[in-house]
């Protein structure tokens, strides 16, 4: 079996992995980095367009960031982190697009507003609260709040048609936030690093994983079957796992001790996709709004301005569903497979804690498309059916972790390592694209912790990330700089 040997073995070419091979090479150009996607085409599952949610999560308008603490306060801190990821992301793309790595921004990212928007009496009362708790902090200053009709047509003319003068509505808009197409952005990335010699390797799949003894110098060996049948052999130091919902699976069979009690829960998604040209012109923003009870938090309805594959769209939703699978692409065995001895118990115990949420989730998979319109309607009073069909999106693996002795379904995201951080892998959900760099940065730091402790990774870092170590929240000049900068350079 063919042998190949390389420092960093990047499992994944979707966001996730295309991040953590540009970061490398930005740092090191010394380093071996090889990149294996098992699919023909990059970045085809969480990643492409359809499958994303598509919005730069900033915490703009996103107000599952912000829900009310039980004394009736409204938390920012989480807001905070998610803007400050976000910012770093745009820095990082900049400094690549100055680098004449990316090409046009344009390509992948555009300036699309992002609001919030609710109805009734006791939601307006929320959205305000949250406007004052965020407006009162630099990174959301530039928030805007209205109550008012003649403002509201403006933001949003199509969600105000046919709306009563009488209903209780209430909106937040920010002007500087973006639609991002992370499957563009993500091969872009990968084919920048194929011109530079770095191995991106397709329909490459990853069959096995083995440890190997410490004398050997090389810390795995994973084995993969390539293009027509054949088998190959990887000698890494350090290997990532970022392949979406295939990442528990090979964790699984990675044997590390760390992932012993982890266990996942897929959900399906599909969107509401207008094909009406005027429709889609007259609409020019992301209009977030709440999440019915027990829904998870990527299922909160947004009516979407979207560019998939360079093309102006319309999307509403999305709607949850229940399936077995990991991967769009992958087997109704996949959560069956990953049911084990060490996960089985917190499986159930966050099944159970959860149930509200399954019955949520069964509850989508049998909705009638005239119950999927009249959610639409809520946002869209006069919506037009025929104007609109059903489309699938892509799958989410939310996280199942033991947390004291119980198991938890976690919404977030989660790195997780091996003792001396020779294998890292990223398991979870949204909103991981919007924060990828600094997702892995934190994975640099695990694997590589000598390399980025030397005084060159950390002036090399600064380069390409200038406010990496600041709180911006608390300098608003700097936060200013990087702001007109990434501006600038990246046309929003």
């Amino acid at each position: 079996m063919e042998t190949q040997r390389c420092d960093v073995l990047v499992v994944g070419g979707g966001i996730m992995g295309a991040t953590l091979a540009s970061l490398l090479w930005q740092l090191d150009r010394t380093l071996t980095v090889v990149v294996v996607e098992q699919l023909s085409q990059l970045a085809a599952e969480s990643s492409a367009a359809m499958n994303n949610a598509g919005t730069g999560h900033a915490a703009n308008c996103e107000l599952n960031y912000t829900p009310v603490a039980p004394d009736g306060s409204i938390p920012t801190a989480k807001a905070l982190a998610i803007n400050t990821a976000f910012e770093h992301s745009l820095e990082f793309w900049s400094a690549l697009v100055e680098q004449q790595l990316l090409g046009d921004p344009a390509d992948f990212i555009r300036p699309v507003p992002h609001l919030s928007f609710v109805w009734g009496e006791a939601n307006v009362a929320f959205l305000q609260r949250r406007y004052q708790a965020l407006s009162a902090l630099p990174p959301f200053a530039e928030m805007v709040w209205s109550t008012d009709w003649g403002q509201l047509q403006d933001w949003m003319p199509l969600v105000m048609q046919g709306r009563r003068p009488d209903q209780p509505l209430a909106a937040t808009r920010v002007d500087r936030a973006t639609d991002i197409d992370f499957g563009r952005l993500s091969q872009r990335l990968l084919k920048g690093l194929e011109r530079q010699g770095v191995a991106v390797l397709r329909r490459h799949q990853v069959v096995k994983l083995r440890r190997q003894p410490a004398r050997e110098g090389q810390a795995w060996q994973v084995q993969v079957q390539k293009p027509g049948g054949d088998r190959g052999l990887f000698e890494a130091t350090v290997v990532f796992l970022g392949a979406g919902g295939g990442t528990l699976p090979l964790l699984q069979r990675s044997q590390i001790p760390e992932a012993r009690h982890y266990g996942a829960f897929p959900v399906s998604g599909q969107w509401l996709v207008c094909r009406n040209p005027r429709v889609i012109a007259a609409h020019q923003a992301k209009v977030y709004g709440m999440a019915p009870v027990g829904a998870p938090p990527m299922s909160v309805p947004h009516l979407d301005t979207r560019w998939i594959q360079g093309q102006r769209a319309l999307l509403f939703g999305p709607y949850a569903g229940f399936t077995t699978r990991f991967l769009k692409q992958g087997s109704l065995w996949d959560l069956p497979r990953s049911i084990r001895p060490g996960n089985l118990l917190p499986c159930l115990q966050a099944g159970l804690e959860n149930f509200d949420l399954v019955r949520y989730l069964l509850g989508q998979v049998v909705q009638s498309m005239d119950q999927r319109l009249a959610s639409l309607g809520e946002f869209l009073p006069e919506a037009d059916g025929a104007d609109w069909q059903l489309a699938i999106a892509g799958q989410r693996v939310q996280l199942i972790k033991q947390v004291q002795g119980h198991g938890r379904l976690l919404m977030g995201t989660e790195v997780v390592s091996n003792g001396d951080g020779s294998l890292t892998a990223l398991l979870g959900a949204s909103p991981g694209a919007s924060t990828a760099v600094q997702i892995m940065v934190e994975v640099v730091q695990r694997s590589l912790p000598q390399r980025w402790a030397s005084s060159a990774w950390q002036q090399r870092l600064r380069q390409i990330l200038p406010s990496w170590g600041e709180d911006l929240a608390q300098n608003p000049q700097l936060l200013a700089r990087v702001r007109q900068r990434n501006n600038e350079i990246l046309g929003l």
